[in-house]
């Protein structure tokens, strides 16, 4: 996907899921989205390109960066937790909706079950 459109679709994705809020803690350059006050996102052109970095668990990030160059270790984050998304790679809209949607319910799963906006066990499964 490319430049922009790759913020534009994880944060279009983000305005789906309950209880998130979109902050500016770092300054306008960096776009922090958290659910109950606990970030899973954030978008930033610091870079010199639009990145998004998500949470993954660290099977799942290794995986990742393994298969799509466009995937790699967590821009100042925790290397083994948190993914970055370039543009320009082989990444489609579905499989960025489904990245970020993995990072909410990574946050979400850690969060006490008053607070949980959602069950993560059962949030996007549809009942037959």
């Amino acid at each position: 996907m490319e430049g922009k459109k790759l913020q534009q679709r994880a944060d279009q994705r983000t305005q789906e899921l309950p209880g998130v809020e979109l902050t500016f803690p770092f300054g306008e350059g960096w776009g922090v989205y958290k659910v109950r006050g606990k970030v899973f996102m954030l978008h930033t052109e610091v870079t010199g390109e639009p990145i998004v970095i998500l949470k993954a668990t660290p099977a799942d990030a290794s995986t990742l960066r393994d298969a799509h160059q466009d995937i790699t270790p967590g821009y100042h984050m925790n290397k083994r937790h948190w993914i970055t998304l370039h543009p320009g790679g082989d990444l489609d809209g579905p499989s960025i909706d489904d990245l970020v949607t993995e990072s909410y319910l990574l946050v979400v799963e850690k969060l006490p079950k008053k607070q949980r906006p959602v069950d993560p066990d059962l949030f996007g499964k549809v009942e037959l």
